[in-house]
């Protein structure tokens, strides 16, 4: 079986149903999703890594859809935007496309035609079509083939660890939480006990080499980096 990159996409969403219907309509349709609830975690996550494309609803808590969509424009951030709301009306959609949004959707949708959509946003996202290869150090990532290089040496990893590496190589140099590599790996937004993320980076470290450890350092009390 040829496995292939899957683009990526940032869905903010404060209602938990409306979550779960689009990230299994559009996870079927081989799109990865990471959602956060509320306006400010979506600005911050919008801002700090690579998206494909971003669902944002109009109305959240904290800051509202159409602060999260100037912030990004502010920064220079071009990546497609749909916004997903109750709002219909002719000024809000006017408002939503002027300030940057590329697409605009009213609340009930058909998930059918927002997945051609977005389909249709990942067509024009160039991050998508040319970032191909991730290095951190001396590992290599191609999210085309889902190879794994280190040296030129290949690197046999199992699905749930590679997701874990390209999560990782995302956000080099960031201090990710347990709670965070939870979310977006493994899509557990709710408290659990469980020793899912020790023992996966655990088996990456041992898979990248001897020195795997220093590779992905381990932040007392805070989590865990890759890189410098």
């Amino acid at each position: 079986m040829t496995l292939v990159a899957r683009p990526r996409l940032l869905l903010v969403e404060d209602d938990r149903a409306t979550t779960e219907y689009l990230r299994q309509g559009l996870e079927e349709s081989g799109i990865d999703v990471v959602s956060v609830a509320n306006g400010n975690d979506g600005s911050q996550y919008a801002l700090s890594q690579p998206w494909d494309v971003i669902i944002l609803d109009r109305m959240l808590p904290g800051l509202d859809g159409l602060t999260v969509l100037m912030r990004l424009r502010a920064h220079a951030i071009t990546t497609p935007v749909l916004f997903l709301t109750t709002m219909d009306g002719v000024p809000s959609r006017v408002a939503g496309l002027r300030h940057g949004a590329d697409d605009y959707m009213i609340k009930p949708f058909a998930l059918r035609e927002l997945v051609a959509r977005v389909q249709v946003l990942l067509r024009r996202s160039s991050s998508f079509q040319h970032a191909t290869v991730m290095n951190v150090a001396d590992v290599e990532l191609n999210l085309l083939t889902l190879a794994v290089t280190r040296n030129g040496e290949k690197i046999l990893l199992q699905p749930q660890e590679l997701k874990l590496l390209e999560y990782f190589m995302r956000n080099a140099g960031t201090v990710l939480s347990r709670k965070m590599l939870l979310k977006d790996v493994w899509h557990m937004d709710f408290p659990v006990r469980t020793n899912l993320v020790e023992t996966h980076v655990c088996r990456l470290r041992e898979k990248l080499g001897q020195d795997g450890q220093s590779l992905i350092r381990t932040v007392r009390g805070s989590g865990y980096v890759m890189g410098a």
